[in-house]
């Protein structure tokens, strides 16, 4: 176990103003490398994301998303709409390191918590802001929430198989990446800050990381006579990577294939009928749905430990495709010490993760579950003088 005084963030205050998962998944990275994360709430029902459920599992009155994106963190219940309540906020951003806010355009300002408005009481600050789709143009008013940004990113256009339509992630990626890129910006704000005293405005979007998540794909498509990707009509699993690529249905499961030599591929697996490709590698593109129907009907005559069996050892990169009773049983899972408990006084207890990342070989452990709205206010209130 990491003690939370020795991580790099150890000391520095993050003042959260967020609602949902973007700009709470930046301060639970910040948080998770040693930061005092305080979540301003609204008093009358706080974050809405405490009643944004993904189940119909509730755990002390909030649902599990919000358990899982605010654990360790504090609360503080303010009413941004009482003068004295923002006036309170402005005297805590004064002692705070960063302060994040997701608010869609424009309110911010009406706040007077904009970061002209902050820096000129806290010079130093290191500010944040998300948005839907920046801060200018057509779509700025337009809701910046997940499945809409991915529908205007074209990033359906790559999930799924060709005669599917577009498929959205089952996940909220453009929220998650937001997050994760607030946070790297506000890392190096940071670094800059302690390096010359002056502190920074980091922005970015859920279109924007979207965007930047495509890179490799986008700047292709820029430069091959802008072309549609086209996905695979069997199996899809990449729009612009050829067979074998993809995920194949075995006797009693499924296998992943990455990136494989033809020939060596059919050699393993004894299929002459993939003969006339094998040393033809544009047609592992262009005749790419032919090739995966031969493969998916042998692969389909084994169970996957067979298959696993004939292919690792001759370093095919392959793998069993695990659901997450697998994965939490796999030895794999447990040697990474994911997991932890955490709870809180009024017997809350709830099984969430751990950050994902190690600093000096080992993985922050917290024990605190999330807070319940204005917890800690009181506590807050005295400390910071508000």
């Amino acid at each position: 176990m990491t003690d939370e005084n020795d991580l790099p963030l150890s000391g520095l205050i993050v003042v959260d103003l967020c609602q949902f998962l973007s700009g709470p998944y930046a301060s639970l990275r910040l948080q998770d490398l040693g930061a005092r994360v305080i979540k301003v709430e609204r008093p009358d029902g706080g974050d809405l994301s405490r009643r944004l459920y993904l189940s119909d599992t509730e755990i002390g009155g909030d649902s599990t998303l919000f358990h899982a994106i605010n654990r360790s963190k504090e609360s503080l219940a303010l009413d941004l709409k009482d003068p004295a309540d923002v006036a309170a906020l402005k005297k805590l951003l004064q002692r705070a390191d960063i302060v994040l806010q997701n608010f869609r355009p424009g309110v911010i300002e009406r706040l007077g918590l904009d970061y002209a408005s902050v820096k000129a009481i806290n010079p130093g600050i290191v500010y944040a802001s998300i948005t839907g789709y920046g801060s200018e143009g057509p779509w700025v008013q337009r809701p910046g929430q997940d499945l809409l940004a991915q529908a205007r990113s074209g990033v359906m256009w790559l999930n799924g198989d060709e005669h599917q339509g577009p498929v959205p992630f089952g996940l909220a990626i453009a929220d998650m990446l937001a997050g994760a890129a607030v946070a790297q910006g506000v890392l190096a704000a940071i670094i800059r800050r302690f390096r010359t005293g002056v502190g920074g405005h980091i922005e970015t979007s859920l279109l924007e990381v979207l965007v930047d998540f495509q890179f490799e794909v986008l700047t292709t498509h820029l430069n091959d006579g802008r072309r549609r990707p086209k996905r695979s009509d069997f199996r899809s699993a990449h729009a612009y990577l050829s067979a074998p690529y993809g995920v194949y249905p075995t006797a009693d499961g499924y296998l992943a294939i990455a990136m494989t030599p033809l020939g060596k591929l059919a050699d393993l697996l004894d299929l002459p009928a993939l003969a006339p490709y094998r040393d033809a590698p544009k047609s592992w593109f262009t005749a790419r749905d032919a090739i995966k129907q031969i493969i998916a009907e042998r692969l389909g005559t084994h169970p996957t430990a067979h298959w696993l069996a004939v292919l690792e050892p001759a370093d095919i990169w392959c793998a069993k495709v695990l659901d997450w009773p697998e994965l939490l049983e796999s030895d794999g899972f447990k040697a990474l010490d994911m997991l932890q408990t955490v709870t809180r006084e009024d017997d809350v207890s709830i099984l969430t993760t751990r950050s994902p990342l190690r600093v000096d070989g080992r993985r922050a452990t917290t024990s605190r579950a999330a807070p319940l709205i204005g917890e800690q206010s009181a506590k807050i209130r005295k400390e910071f003088d508000l």
